[in-house]
């Protein structure tokens, strides 16, 4: 593909569409008009607009194209993802937050709507979706997120400073001890892929930080495990904890919180998807052996 020097947008447009589809990519016209939209800085309605007349391409749309074609993740490209109402700075060392995520930053939302100034910690933050959209969309909340990986922590910060989130760089299985028994709701989205379970699409297999995608132990339970551990520990009783994790996972986890005898109400909620994307738990008032 060579994007000839006054090559028309919608041609060049047309041209790339193509070739992202030949490279497997699942999305190759959105894409397309994404890169284009990304160099020219012009909005994608105005972008549409721009296609229906003689626009020239813009300078350097080849070398992105060939990038995406590669499946570098176009997130990684433009530096951008967006997450619910944020635009949220990425780029390598950082897991590109996911449309099914959303969906568990809507029970935390929804479920501390009664609660003045709900104090909430997001374990395992990545770029900072989670946190962010809470401290976002919830007026008055204090909001803590906790993230292990230095490269992802530095693009978490980039993007919760702004939104006064108070971010600390540390393992979700001890952090914030000081915290213990002061929290409304425990959030996470902690690794969970089994050891073999290899992804099968490009962009994730090779460009999301294995950190953030495997989750220990053959199973890949480790984390989740751990991250259950911490809600109990860092919990008022009575609060609220959800976690995401894989579909195949919910009866698992929902198994393991209810063994503990630390939990009730033990929920298992769908994505838009009808996928089992998430469960719930509260903490009950008193531990098992009381």
């Amino acid at each position: 593909m060579t994007f000839y020097q006054g090559q028309s947008l919608a041609d060049a447009v047309r041209e790339a569409t193509a070739v992202l589809a030949d490279a497997g990519v699942p999305t190759p016209r959105v894409d397309a008009e994404l890169l284009a939209e990304h160099l020219l800085g012009v909005g994608l309605g105005r972008l549409r607009a721009m296609l229906l007349g003689d626009a020239p391409a813009p300078a350097g749309y080849e070398e992105l194209v060939q990038e995406r074609a590669g499946r570098v993740p176009l997130q990684h490209i433009t530096g951008v993802a967006y997450f619910r109402y944020l635009e949220l700075r990425v780029g390598p060392g950082v897991f590109i937050p996911r449309p099914e995520t959303e969906s568990v930053v809507q029970l935390v939302i929804d479920h501390v709507a009664g609660i003045s100034n709900p104090k909430v910690v997001d374990l395992g933050t990545g770029s900072g979706a989670i946190a962010g959209s809470i401290a976002h969309e919830v007026p008055g909340a204090e909001v803590h997120a906790v993230e292990f990986s230095t490269f992802a922590h530095a693009w978490a910060a980039k993007n919760l400073e702004p939104l006064g989130v108070i971010l600390v760089q540390g393992d979700l299985r001890d952090a914030l001890p000081e915290h213990n028994g002061t929290f409304d709701v425990v959030v996470s989205n902690p690794p969970y892929i089994p050891a073999e379970a290899i992804p099968t699409e490009p962009e994730v297999a090779l460009h999301d930080p294995p950190e953030a995608l495997y989750g220990g132990g053959a199973d890949g339970m480790e984390l989740p495990t751990a991250a259950a551990a911490s809600a109990a520990r860092l919990l008022k009783p009575g609060g609220y904890f959800v976690m995401e994790h894989a579909e195949v996972q919910a009866g698992w986890i929902s198994g393991m919180l209810q063994r503990t005898g630390r939990w009730i109400d033990v929920t298992t909620h769908f994505d838009l998807n009808g996928k089992e994307r998430a469960t719930s738990a509260v903490l009950a008032s008193t531990a098992p052996d009381e």
